[in-house]
């Protein structure tokens, strides 16, 4: 006996297919979803690391900076402290210095020469006389550039002739001259060395209105 199958299966097919495409197109968008969502995590966690080093990076940049501040403040009071300090050691050995000064003055001015008057301005010394000649004033700036141990650098300023001591016979020709010298700032070996002499050329001096040597 022959049997015919009169039911749609091809439709049924076709139904079972679309079913079938469907369900594994939801799980595909499903299993995209999770992809998108644990892909997006990772990089969601990534940027908040990244974020968090930052700020780490941020806060200890303003940190240094700050200490950096603090160096370069306690660096001035540093420089402030060595140039108060520097300007007492130079005030305390300055002190010795008018002293110094006439020692070398009465050492190293030849006879012949007479000093009239001497201004200190920092460490430089104007000094303000009489010579003989000229010779005389040659030999005074190389007593004063070679022989001194505290004055340095002569130079002449001015040197012209005139004569002193009235008029007629009583006059005599000499030479005015001006002449400004370096004075050197002594250290504490060189005060303590020469702290004795000092003294005995102050009192030689004295009273003497500051001539070194009298002219003849």
């Amino acid at each position: 006996m022959i049997k015919i199958n009169l039911l749609p299966h091809r439709e049924a097919k076709r139904k079972q297919r679309k079913n079938a495409y469907f369900a594994l197109l939801a799980l595909s968008a499903v299993i995209g979803l999770i992809t998108v969502l644990l892909v997006g995590a990772f990089f969601a966690n990534q940027i908040a690391n990244q974020t968090e080093r930052n700020r780490f990076i941020t806060a200890e940049n303003t940190r240094l900076d700050g200490e950096i501040k603090e160096v370069a403040t306690l660096k001035q009071e540093i420089d402030a402290l060595k140039a108060r300090q520097q300007a007492v050691e130079d005030l305390q050995s300055d002190r010795n210095q008018p002293v110094y000064l006439m020692d070398e003055l009465v050492k190293q001015v030849p006879e012949g020469v007479y000093l009239n008057s001497l201004k200190q301005e920092g460490q430089r010394v104007a000094l303000n006389g009489y010579a003989q000649s000229n010779e005389r004033v040659s030999e005074l700036l190389r007593n004063l550039s070679n022989n001194s141990a505290w004055l340095e650098r002569p130079d002449l300023v001015e040197i012209r002739a005139t004569n002193i001591g009235g008029s007629g016979r009583d006059s005599k020709h000499v030479f005015a001259f001006t002449v400004n010298v370096g004075i050197k700032r002594p250290s504490d070996k060189d005060a303590k060395d020469g702290a004795a002499t000092p003294k005995n050329a102050v009192a030689a001096v004295a009273g003497t209105g500051a001539p070194a040597a009298t002219l003849k």
